[in-house]
């Protein structure tokens, strides 16, 4: 691709003569051009209160006046009151509940949050899931104004997305942008994966973590997380569909229950015979390489399924791992000393 050069600027001679005539002095108004008068155009021009704003502002605007007196500045303490950050929540019921991120609030001590109305309140962790980077506090209040709630699972490919939070500790701050994919996987502080994640570029910065990202009628659509290292306009936020449901959890155990095998494993690639001999979709699995004492599996077997899904890797396996698992027996395809064979297996609930 070639650039045309940038043209130089050369006033001619009678800008430059212009120039010289001109009266900079700050003492006089220029005279008004003949025949113009200013008298009547107050009548003209419209009070700048009914201005209308444009569709793409008004959105923006009303979504922050839905959602903005919801949002919360969240401050944590160490045990000695040493501030340890700060970062931002949303009110979701009207008694007091408030959704954040668990890499906000995980490790405090103590917790209190800042209104927009200029309360402050002390806060107290309900419950904290650091495998979904989710969390929720509580606050006792009187005329305390929720958030509604949106559909992550509804959401469109470059539909309007709103984040509110406290960037730096600039509270009730306002960025916009659009939805730019869906379905996203982001890995936890934890190590694991979290699914249906919203990738956005509305700007995020330290601060907004745990706030609200919401559509243009000012429902949250997803609790912003993280931002891209490095890069610019790639944000990310978990999905309101997932974040209600790990919420509704922590509130009713105080924790996710999940179920566990009791193993270490290791994602690995498949010898292409291997993989064509048992049928497996994928060219990766999961070989265990320790196990608990009493474990049916053993280090060493690979496993290729689990009932009827396949097995591509460690993240594969962790999401059938879910509360419900602990209840009832999986059947497993394997690769154990070079055979393939069936095991059936109960998860424990961890």
């Amino acid at each position: 691709m070639t650039f045309a050069a940038p043209r130089r600027y050369r006033p001619d001679d009678r800008a430059k003569r212009d120039v010289k005539q001109m009266d900079w002095s700050n003492d006089r108004v220029a005279p008004s051009p003949p025949g113009f008068h200013l008298e009547g155009m107050t009548d003209i021009l419209p009070p700048e209160d009914d201005l209308p704003l444009d569709p793409y502002s008004e959105a923006v605007a009303h979504a922050f006046d839905r959602v903005g007196p919801a949002v919360a500045k969240v401050n944590a303490f160490a045990a000695d009151g040493r501030p340890m950050g700060h970062g931002s929540a949303v009110l979701f019921t009207p008694d007091g509940y408030l959704m954040t991120n668990s890499h906000v609030v995980g490790k405090a001590k103590s917790l209190r949050i800042s209104l927009t109305d200029g309360r402050d309140l002390e806060a107290s962790l309900v419950g904290d899931d650091p495998e979904s980077d989710l969390a929720v506090l509580r606050v006792s209040g009187d005329g305390l104004i929720h958030a509604a709630l949106g559909r992550s699972s509804r959401l469109r490919v470059g539909q309007l997305a709103i984040a509110v939070g406290n960037p730096l500790g600039y509270q009730a701050t306002v960025t916009a942008g659009i939805v730019s994919a869906l379905g996203r996987s982001l890995r936890a502080q934890s190590g694991r994966l979290i699914d249906s994640v919203i990738q956005t570029d509305a700007p995020l910065n330290p601060g907004n973590s745990g706030g609200p990202l919401v559509d243009s009628r000012g429902r949250v659509i997803g609790i912003n997380t993280a931002m891209a290292g490095g890069a610019q306009g790639i944000c990310f936020a978990i999905g309101i569909d997932t974040a209600f449901d790990v919420a509704m959890r922590l509130m009713r155990d105080g924790r996710v229950r999940r179920s566990r095998l009791g193993v270490a494993a290791q994602t690995i690639m498949l010898d292409r015979r291997v993989q064509r001999a048992s049928g497996h979709p994928h060219a990766t699995a999961v070989m265990i390489s320790e196990s608990a004492p009493g474990s049916r599996l053993q280090a060493g077997d690979i496993v290729l399924r689990w009932d009827e899904v396949a097995i591509s890797g460690v993240d594969a396996l962790h999401r059938q791992l879910t509360e419900e698992a602990a209840h009832r027996d999986a059947n497993l395809s394997l690769i154990r000393r070079g055979k393939l064979i069936e095991a059936s297996i109960r998860p424990s609930e961890g």
